[in-house]
């Protein structure tokens, strides 16, 4: 059964491309049914055309938080979408939206959370001086950069290292990280137990 996912993003939109290829390979059991952007040059609506799913620049300007996102609900009940992933998505959802979603929403963060939450976490990083950082897949909650975890990947941080090379290779992390949280999210159809997840397969495991 393929579960059919809705992407939202403001930037590069690497990410998106990666999942694409998992899903065209056939290892990913997810279509991604349409891609929307509040940025009407983000690079995730062109990978998306370049794919052939749809995409759609949703414009904020003159909107509120709850009427812009009962816009993109709207977009994305349409395409029937069960999952929403979101790829580098710069504005905070209303609590309206992680509602109507409650723990489908995915979000890939910069860093092993809760370590360096919010804006800049290479440069968080780089100033608390860790010998290790990341990147952490979660369920996206009420509050930001928080909710339950998926998955996480480790990167360690060198020592000469700058913001843009700790950056670049983060990043790396992340293209493999996501794909893999998506498939693992799907296959094993967690639940939400205050801050944890409780696995299909673990539960199954406990019955035997």
């Amino acid at each position: 059964m393929t579960t059919t996912v809705g992407v939202i993003s403001s930037g590069r939109g690497e990410n998106l491309r990666y999942i694409l290829q998992e899903e065209r390979s056939g290892r990913l059991p997810a279509r991604v049914g349409i891609v929307l952007a509040d940025q009407s040059d983000a690079g995730a609506l062109r990978i998306a055309r370049e794919y052939g799913v749809p995409a759609h620049f949703i414009d904020p300007a003159g909107l509120g938080r709850e009427e812009y996102d009962k816009l993109l609900i709207a977009q994305l009940d349409a395409k029937g979408v069960e999952l929403v992933v979101l790829t580098g998505y710069m504005r905070i959802l209303s609590p309206l939206f992680v509602r109507y979603y409650k723990d489908r929403i995915l979000n890939i963060h910069p860093a092993l959370l809760p370590s360096f939450r919010g804006m800049d976490a290479f440069s968080q990083a780089l100033d608390y001086g860790v010998r290790w950082t990341g990147t952490t897949v979660h369920i996206v909650d009420e509050d930001v950069d928080h909710g339950p975890i998926i998955y996480q990947r480790p990167v360690r941080v060198l020592k000469n290292d700058t913001h843009d090379s700790l950056k670049a290779r983060i990043q790396r992390a992340e293209y493999k990280a996501y794909p893999r949280a998506i498939k693992m999210f799907i296959e094993g159809k967690p639940k939400v137990q205050g801050r944890t997840l409780v696995w299909q397969t673990e539960e199954k495991s406990e019955e035997k």
